[in-house]
């Protein structure tokens, strides 16, 4: 599936500055935020840097109430922070689409609630777009750039493996945790216990992100997930709703058999 750059939200000012980063355009230069060391293993693993790309969202959440003493998702936040990281992430594929790139390594995604109120964010995402030398096809089912959050050396290493990325693949879900009563508080003083209501709390939402995760990497028919991150945000909504954000590099074989590399020595002068 093609992704028309102006149809996305891409700005006719970021359409002109791709423009001059295409490889047929004579004199031509690349952007990167590749580190020295990733981009010539980059290189070295067979693709070339086009530009820095990237694509945001300013996006309004939405209000929802929830029950002072129950534990329960927020869909409505949780669609919220899906869906304006789709768009980021979109509009970043956009941009490497223009420039004919392959994939784009090195991603990063980073939200930032704004002072013109706490309900608004940024979303964004930035990555290097890159072009395999040698024309091989890396595009996943999906006929889009594929996308990867590993750093330029873990990516040399997955291909050297014999493994290829197809895409990132995340799970969403903000979660309202349960207060606890005063009679419940008072059962707990001055002795250690385990605090069931906030244990299954957690529990639930961080299985709900990792399960949406694992459904995305599934639907890109992935063998399996890469430097899954987890985490845990509370953002602007207070102590007792929190976002869980799991986020990973779906990757697909590229042959039967894997060459590991064997660790080497290295001894460092400093």
């Amino acid at each position: 599936m093609t992704l028309d750059p102006a149809e996305v939200g891409v700005p006719q000012d970021a359409i002109d500055r791709l423009a001059e980063l295409k490889p047929d355009r004579s004199g031509r230069i690349f952007t990167s935020d590749l580190t020295v060391n990733e981009f010539l293993l980059v290189k070295q693993a067979g693709f070339t840097p086009l530009g820095l790309v990237l694509g945001t969202s300013v996006y309004h959440c939405g209000f929802q109430f929830s029950r002072w003493a129950q534990n329960a998702e927020l869909d409505v936040l949780s669609q919220a922070m899906y869906h304006a990281r789709e768009l980021a992430m979109t509009r970043m594929q956009a941009e490497a689409a223009v420039l004919g790139a392959d994939g784009i390594v090195a991603v990063r995604l980073e939200v930032d609630f704004k002072e013109w109120g706490s309900d608004t964010a940024e979303f964004l995402a930035v990555g290097t777009a890159v072009k395999a030398d040698h024309g091989k096809h890396w595009k996943p089912k999906t006929g889009r750039p594929f996308t990867s959050a590993l750093s330029g050396q873990d990516f040399w290493t997955l291909l050297q493996a014999g493994y290829a990325p197809l895409g990132m693949v995340m799970g969403v879900c903000v979660y309202h945790v349960a207060h606890r009563t005063f009679a419940n508080m008072l059962a707990t003083v001055g002795r250690n216990a385990e605090l069931p209501q906030y244990t299954q709390a957690l529990y639930e939402a961080r299985e709900l992100a990792m399960a949406r995760m694992q459904h995305e990497a599934e639907q890109l028919d992935a063998e399996g997930i890469v430097g899954v991150d987890l985490n845990q945000r509370n953002h602007s909504w207070g102590s007792h709703t929190t976002e869980f954000f799991a986020i990973g590099t779906a990757v697909r074989p590229l042959r039967d058999e894997h060459t590991i590399a064997v660790p080497q020595l290295v001894l460092g002068l400093d």
